[in-house]
């Protein structure tokens, strides 16, 4: 972040000065919502929540060595030589303050929005860009009304580019975050599942995330997915520039001759209107093609050529829990997916087990959550997907995925189903299912915490490679 003075954050975020502090130039150099890490000359901004109200933390903060507070109430005291700035909503100052300080810059930001792929295709993007860019990305899940405003803070003058993610549960909050960042192209990934119990259709899912288009330069243009039909109906409907990508035939970005069968990675030849050349993904799946189109079209955008985007293509990462592999003595494949879930998602994940050189494949799935009215539809489908791929045992874990996923996944003719209420039961089973030859694959919301199996069995393999080591 470059040092901001306080006659800045006045007028940011419209606050008023209180205490003896009057230097309107004094400066500060890092924002924080945690007092904890707190550093010299940091602005803590004390964040009033459902749970906690974080004016409590202030001397804690100063402590640390924060010049000075947000805050949303008078104090009783106020230190000498830190200055403190009253506003009705520190939360809403936050945003404010990122708005402000993000028209500091005059680089691009691409905003990635979506149902599915969001966090993958943000970070294939930044990937690209980074073969021939200077790159900040949303870190983590950082992609809410406090993470995003967060994540803008912490553009310098290095950066030439930021791929910034947005999310949302509800209508409104695409609107908010996109006039925040103000980005020069919009990515929608596409049209699923994810929060529909919320939102109650599709159609308004539809309407939730092209509020990103209100927020997008008058210049800018939407890279969207040409084969998804919800996303081809903004066709003519919004005043900016579509570049299509997919595996359609009118898609301008256009993968072909595609590969999914490998165990590690994906091929494709990415047929464009720059021309065609080859790109490889080390992930595996068919469903990375998505990200790895969007990235080949945002990088023609902004000039980059065919070896560029190919080399960024090349050095994707995962962000952690987003169906990142592990291979393990034995041939052992986890699969952590565990991160979050919707049945796009989790059939996107069954389908790349399909790539595993193991004898065996077991499916560790458990409920998706935010489902409301569609819950048990939308686990039945997961579960004749289940069925119809290569999974040789089921794992489910939790209420809707016993009850709805797993007796699905029975009737569609899956022979070994096996339905676990917690995880410690899950652990029970998964002990024996863990062995020589085996892919496993742990998926579900964030909130029934399957990483922890995926770290227990992770443990169980590593322990046999010690054993049969020693």
């Amino acid at each position: 972040m470059i040092a901001m003075t306080v006659k800045d954050l006045l007028e940011a975020t419209g606050g008023r000065l209180l205490g003896p502090f009057r230097d309107q130039e004094a400066v500060f150099t890092g924002v924080k919502t945690d007092n904890r890490v707190c550093e010299e000359g940091d602005l803590f901004i004390a964040i009033v929540g459902e749970n906690n109200d974080a004016h409590r933390f202030i001397p804690g903060a100063l402590a640390k060595g924060a010049a000075g507070c947000l805050i949303s109430r008078e104090l009783e005291t106020y230190e000498e030589g830190r200055f403190y700035v009253l506003v009705k909503d520190t939360t809403l100052a936050l945003g404010d303050l990122a708005r402000y300080y993000r028209g500091l810059f005059r680089i691009p930001v691409v905003g990635v929005t979506g149902s599915v792929g969001k966090t993958t295709t943000k970070d294939m993007i930044a990937a690209v860009l980074s073969a021939r860019f200077r790159v900040l990305k949303t870190a983590g899940n950082l992609n809410n009304n406090f993470g995003l405003p967060r994540m803008l803070l912490q553009l310098d003058r290095d950066h030439e580019i930021a791929v910034i993610e947005m999310g949302m549960n509800h209508p409104g909050e695409i609107d908010y975050l996109t006039r925040i960042a103000r980005p020069d192209v919009a990515v929608i990934t596409n049209i699923g599942d994810a929060h529909i119990g919320n939102l109650g259709s599709k159609e308004n899912i539809l309407k939730a995330k092209a509020e990103i288009f209100g927020g997008l330069s008058e210049k800018g243009i939407a890279i969207l997915n040409g084969d998804d039909p919800l996303l081809r109906t903004l066709e003519g409907k919004i005043p900016f520039p579509i570049r299509f990508i997919g595996q359609g035939e009118d898609c301008a970005y256009r993968a072909v001759d595609i590969d999914d069968t490998l165990p590690d990675r994906l091929v494709l030849t990415a047929r464009t209107p720059e021309g065609s050349y080859p790109l490889e993904v080390p992930q595996p799946g068919r469903h990375m093609l998505y990200a790895a189109m969007t990235a080949a079209a945002v990088g023609a955008y902004f000039g980059m050529t065919a070896d560029e985007i190919a080399a960024g293509a090349a050095s994707y990462v995962p962000t952690a829990m987003r169906l990142d592999i592990t291979k393990l003595e034995g041939n052992i494949v986890l699969y952590n997916g565990a991160y979050n879930a919707n049945s796009d998602s989790m059939i996107s994940a069954l389908q790349t087990m399909r790539g595993a050189r193991t004898a065996r494949k077991v499916a560790v799935l458990g409920d998706m959550l935010e489902q409301g009215a569609f819950e048990e539809a939308l686990h039945r489908k997961v579960g004749r997907a289940a069925a119809e791929l290569p999974v040789d045992t089921l794992v489910t874990v939790g209420k809707a995925a016993g009850a709805y996923l797993a007796d699905e996944a029975a009737k569609a003719g899956l022979g070994d189903v096996r339905v676990c209420r917690d995880l410690e039961e899950a652990k029970t089973v998964l002990r024996d299912l863990a062995r020589e030859d085996t892919a496993l694959l742990f998926k579900a919301s964030h909130s029934m915490h399957l990483e922890k199996l995926y770290d227990f069995c992770l443990a169980l393999g590593k322990k046999a490679e010690e054993e049969k080591n020693s």
